[in-house]
């Protein structure tokens, strides 16, 4: 077995028994193209071949390209950091995508982020740290709720599947992991034009996690606490509430209540 590079954040996990529960997860079948990020020794590439019609890959390390071309003859292979290809043009044009991988920790949320860009996959399924998983599929009012788990639910639903320990995988990482599945909403809560200055506001308000949101959003939008006071009765949000209770729905609210304001408008 190749050895696994810390730099890129690699662990492999190799059961087979494991390997296919995700494939499964991803729910693929011969009409669809799946998109894997980070095959890696190619593990979770065997099972997903088995069920997709087409599976493309995306993989950083040069080393690794060798063996996964040797193992699946024909293998559709791109080279290059997922972060910065565009996934839709490596698939045949206005085809379904499905992707999948067991994605380095120190690049999550940015893989996450990017699964997410409009058009969007019809399914997402991603091997994870377990703290992530938690922090994406969180409900309101809960310690590991916040920026991220609204972001996400904003624009799917998102589920944590199964967790697979930390010994499971070689080399063995610090925490366990877990099968994070997103399922993007026909409906979205955002409009795609809406998605940067609704995360401005997510964003922004967690940083006053511990503030009242009158507070917080004056510090925020720099407007006096009365305007503030009467934007957030519009909502129906008290305003000693902290933002860690409300709903995705309620933010959703929130921004727009606060765009029709003038927010964000210079």
């Amino acid at each position: 077995m190749p050895r696994a590079k810390r730099r890129l954040g690699q662990h492999f996990l190799t059961d087979p028994r494991l390997l296919a529960r995700i494939a499964d997860a991803l729910e693929a079948g011969p009409a669809d193209t799946v998109l894997e990020v980070g095959p890696g020794l190619g593990g979770l590439t065997g099972p997903l071949l088995e069920r997709a019609g087409r599976v493309i890959t995306v993989e950083k390390d040069r080393d690794l390209i060798p063996l996964l071309r040797g193992r699946f003859p024909g293998l559709e292979v791109n080279v290059g950091d997922a972060l910065d290809l565009d996934w839709h043009a490596l698939a045949p044009a206005n085809t379904p995508l499905l992707v999948t991988g067991n994605i380095p920790y120190n690049i999550t949320s940015p893989l996450i982020d990017k699964a997410l860009l409009p058009p969007r996959p019809s399914r997402i399924v991603f091997l994870v740290q377990r703290e992530v998983a938690e922090r994406v599929t969180a409900v309101p009012g809960t310690p590991a709720y916040g920026a991220l788990s609204i972001g996400v639910q904003a624009v799917a639903k998102a589920e944590r599947l199964f967790v697979i320990p930390a010994g499971a995988f070689q080399p063995r990482p610090k925490v366990d992991s877990a099968v994070l599945r997103l399922t993007p909403l026909a409906q979205p809560l955002i409009a795609d034009h809406e998605r940067e200055s609704f995360r401005t506001l997510v964003v922004g308000l967690f940083g006053f996690r511990r503030k009242q949101i009158l507070r917080g959003l004056r510090e925020l939008t720099g407007w006096e606490a009365r305007r503030v006071s009467e934007l957030l009765a519009r909502v129906g949000v008290p305003e000693t509430v902290r933002p860690e209770v409300l709903s995705p729905a309620k933010f959703v609210e929130l921004h727009r209540t606060l765009v029709d304001g003038g927010w964000g408008m210079g």
